[in-house]
C-alpha cells in the first residue's frame, strides 16, 4: 500500500512541476497549509479520493492519470469487470476501486468502496472535498456522520450530499460495508 501511495505522490509532484505550478500555489488552490501539501507530495500525508480529485482538477489532468500513471483514452464507453477497477489504497479502513479510470473527460468519478469494520465506539476518519457525492449501499450496514447528523444506511439505501461538509463513514456490526460512490 505504501508503495502505491509513493507512486501517486511522485506523479502529483511531477505533474505539478510540468505544469509550472509552485508548491505554494498548489497548497493555496487546495486550501491546505504548505507543510500539509508537501506531505502529500512526499507520500507521508493521507490522500483522500476527494483531495486526489481536487488535485487532478487543479492540474487539469484526469484522476485516472494520477492513480495509474496512464492517460485515459476511451471516450465512447469503458467496461470495468467485477473486481478489476484500479485500486486506490490510501487508508487501512477504506478500499477504493475506480470504475471508469480509462474513460477520458469524465463528468463524474465512480468508485466501489469497501469500509472495513473498526471499533464502533471509535472515531471514523473525517473527510471533505468540493462537490457532491452519491452513495448506494450494496452490502452491510454503514453509519455516515455528516454535518452533525448520524445516518445509518441499510443494504439498498442511498444518500446524496454536499461533500464540502466534513463526513465520515463507519462499517457496523463487525463486518465490511460495500457501496457504490459517485463523486461529482
Amino acid at each position: 500500500m505504501q508503495q502505491k501511495i509513493q507512486e501517486v505522490a511522485c506523479r502529483i509532484r511531477e505533474l505539478r512541476e510540468l505544469s509550472e505550478v509552485s508548491v505554494d500555489q498548489m497548497a493555496e488552490a487546495l486550501n491546505l497549509p504548505i507543510l500539509a501539501y508537501q506531505r502529500v507530495e512526499n507520500g507521508s500525508e493521507d490522500m483522500s479520493v476527494g483531495l486526489l480529485h481536487q488535485i487532478a482538477s487543479e492540474l487539469k489532468v484526469d484522476l485516472g492519470l494520477l492513480l495509474s500513471g496512464e492517460t485515459p483514452r476511451l471516450k465512447v464507453f469503458t467496461v470495468t469487470r467485477q473486481g478489476m477497477g484500479i485500486s486506490v489504497e490510501r487508508r487501512k479502513q477504506y478500499g477504493y476501486q475506480s470504475l471508469a479510470a480509462n474513460f477520458i473527460d469524465k463528468k463524474i468519478e465512480p468508485f466501489m468502496v469497501t469500509v472495513e469494520p473498526g471499533p464502533e465506539d471509535g472515531k471514523p476518519l473525517k473527510n471533505s472535498h468540493p462537490g457532491q457525492e452519491f452513495n448506494y449501499l450494496l452490502e452491510g450496514r454503514l453509519r455516515i456522520h455528516i454535518h452533525g447528523h448520524d445516518i445509518v444506511l441499510e443494504e439498498g439505501d442511498a444518500i446524496y450530499f454536499d461533500s464540502s461538509h466534513e463526513h465520515a463513514m463507519q462499517a457496523l456490526d463487525g463486518r465490511p460495508a460495500r457501496f457504490l460512490a459517485v463523486i461529482y
